[in-house]
């Protein structure tokens, strides 16, 4: 994170501020005479803002220092003269200032006698470190709600500003009461219940107190919570402010952020014009991210997806490329930054792979699909379309192996319905049309149902929250908290494969967060748990759980119509397969009779078991090690009599 030079300045503010005016006299000093008492003009105090311990608020977020105590007096011997008035230390008897522009700028009321000649102070209350001496009544108890802040006692704080906020006498703090409760909520970890609190300062406009720090806030909770749609919304809304400038670049990618999502959602809809817009402005703001900055791999990523939507192949290699040299893996492998850098590396390598595969440069996709690494998010999907690939260029037996990998126990709930389809195909190109035959009928056994389940279920006219249910219940289900039937097994594959969809998943992972939100208010201890402002904080998040799900339940049922329309149009592949199959198994039946049975369709393949000196061949037996997956080759020992029987370094065999 940037750090803010407030700090500095603040140190350097407190270095130039004049000492008070104030004589101290030793207990060895002689008697002095009495000094007689000059009038002091009444002085009105003005009011102080609240303040902030450097050690519990970032430094771009602290108040300004509290005045400075008088210093302490000394009388001298009897006889005692009269002991000289205070100064504050700071002269504040300086002419009036200006009319204020708003409330906000309103001065508090001078202390009762001020002005009178009598010498009369404010009513004072006394905390810990806490200096209220010359305050008003209404900002000492906002000082007292921030000395609790500073003491921890959150609860105690929360509830003390909510106090405020609702008391009518209280309305020119009720803004900085109200930033109070945000951070303090956000200290409780109560991050989406902090986030309403700062949206209801930035609300109120760019010309009152706070809004700029509030800004600052929701970079801070953005980072707690999984769902960035929810910021993104709220860093849309205030677009045209004035970003402070340690969070400029952050905010250039965010918003990138939110006009590419946009862009693609109205893509979706087919409203391409305005899709378009959206896209370019994701572009222009990308491109302001400076290079160096933390957030110039994200944006640049970013932008290489745009220029590949756009159909600007080679712009977007380049951006791609540019995004590996520079997360290339280093020592801090631990920090968050290493780690997102990692996942941009591994999603940079996906679409450089996807890139080179639509332009059918094969062997290149191969290639990158190949720096995967194991076990990443992308690893399965990256093996599946390399499948695809290998088979492009005949290499059907690493085809084969990728596809042993996906069907291991180690990953059963997976679900790649297609990779039965390129597997028949594979024996169809060797003319192994009854293995063929066979494994298509398997795929219409296995996924005829689901797609007659995903059909009514489509079908039904539900609401979203009715669909979201559905999602809930899977996500139940996958946990072991739920009833399971035979169908159910597959069916949560799909709605599984649903949750893959990034902006899905940080939908419904908001939703839990906000359910956990509403587990921890009722946590908390009885006085908080029962107070009014734990009922306000729990009918809001249930305002916006529902507007959650709403969401999630609209994305919900655009996924199980995709996965719908996917399957229809693979069950129409198959019968296609099927339908060729059984074209050329007639073919070779008919040319066998004329043969008087003496023509073979098939014959063996010779192969050899040689392997690399740093491989080792090992003939697999059904059994599957976790080390192993992802090496498989594939023998094919028998195939079409035309095919070449080239030596081929195998690891298995059929």
């Amino acid at each position: 994170m940037l750090r803010s030079l407030r700090a500095a300045a603040l140190g350097l503010l407190l270095a130039t501020l004049p000492a008070g005016a104030q004589t101290f006299q030793g207990l060895d000093s002689p008697p002095t005479k009495p000094v007689p008492k000059k009038k002091k003009k009444p002085v009105k105090v003005a009011a102080t803002t609240s303040r902030e311990s450097a050690s519990t608020q970032p430094a771009s977020m602290q108040a300004s220092p509290a005045p400075v105590p008088p210093a302490a007096t000394q009388p001298a011997p009897p006889p005692p003269p009269p002991p000289p008035e205070p100064s504050l230390g700071v002269d504040l008897s300086q002419p009036s200032p200006p009319p204020p522009k708003n409330a906000r700028d309103l001065p508090m009321p001078p202390p009762p006698g001020a002005g009178s000649g009598k010498k009369t102070t404010a009513p004072t209350t006394t905390f810990e470190a806490l200096d209220v001496t010359g305050k008003t009544a209404d900002r000492q108890r906002l000082e007292a709600a921030n000395a609790q802040f500073l003491a921890k006692e959150y609860e105690k704080a929360a509830l003390a500003a909510w106090d405020l906020i609702n008391d009518p006498k209280m309305a020119p703090l009720q803004l900085e009461a109200h930033y109070l409760l945000g951070k303090t909520l956000y200290r409780m970890g109560l991050y989406h219940s902090a986030l309403g609190e700062f949206s209801t300062i930035l609300s109120r406009g760019e010309q009152t107190r706070f809004f700029s720090k509030s800004l600052e806030w929701l970079f801070f909770i953005g980072r707690k919570t999984t769902n960035e749609s929810i910021i993104l919304d709220e860093v849309a809304r205030y677009a045209n402010a004035e970003w402070p400038e340690q969070y400029r670049n952050e905010f250039y990618y965010l918003l990138a952020r939110y006009q590419f999502v946009r862009g693609r959602a109205l893509d979706q809809v087919e409203q391409k014009a305005e899709a378009a817009k959206s896209f370019q402005e994701a572009h222009r703001l990308a491109a302001k991210v400076p290079r160096g900055d933390v957030f110039y791999v994200r944006a640049k990523f970013l932008e290489g997806v745009i220029y590949d939507r756009e159909g600007n192949q080679t712009a977007a290699v380049e951006a791609l490329k540019d995004v590996v040299r520079l997360t290339r893996p280093g020592g801090d492998a631990i920090s968050a930054e290493a780690r997102s850098n990692a996942m941009v590396r591994e999603l940079a390598f996906m679409d450089l792979a996807r890139i080179h595969y639509a332009a059918r440069q094969n062997r290149y996709a191969i290639y990158y699909y190949g720096k995967i690494e194991r076990g990443r998010p992308e690893w399965l999907e990256a093996l599946f379309e390399s499948a695809w690939a290998s088979y492009r260029i005949g290499q059907y037996e690493q085809a084969l192996g990728n596809l042993v990998t996906l069907s291991s126990p180690f990953f059963r709930d997976e679900y790649f319905p297609e990779a039965l389809l390129l597997k028949a195909v594979v024996y169809y190109e060797n003319c192994r049309y009854r293995e063929s035959s066979a494994i298509i009928q398997e795929f219409e056994r296995r996924y005829k149902p689901v797609y007659e389940e995903l059909d009514a279920l489509v079908k039904k006219d539900m609401d979203a929250t009715q669909y979201y249910q559905v999602l809930a219940d899977v996500q139940s289900r996958l946990r072991g908290t739920g009833p399971t039937t035979p169908m159910d097994v597959i069916l949560e594959r799909v709605l599984k494969l649903a949750l893959t969809d990034r902006e899905l998943k940080n939908t419904n992972d908001a939703i839990l967060e906000v359910e956990k939100e509403v587990d921890l208010i009722a946590g908390r201890g009885t006085a908080f748990r029962s107070s009014e402002l734990a009922r306000y904080l729990q009918d809001r998040l249930t305002k916006e759980r529902q507007q959650l799900v709403n969401r999630a339940g609209i994305m919900a049922r655009g996924k199980l119509e995709l996965e719908l329309s996917n399957l229809r149009t693979l069950l129409g592949n198959g019968e296609r397969i099927k339908f060729e199959t059984t074209g050329k198994e007639k073919e070779f039946l008919e040319e066998q009779l004329q043969a008087g049975g003496r023509k073979a369709i098939v014959k063996n393949y010779r192969y050899s078991v040689a392997v690399a000196d740093d491989q080792l061949y090992w003939p697999f037996q059904g059994e599957y090690w976790r080390d192993e997956l992802g090496t498989y080759s594939y023998t094919l020992t028998k195939g079409c009599v035309e095919r070449s029987t080239a030596n081929r370094s195998l690891s298995g065999t059929q």
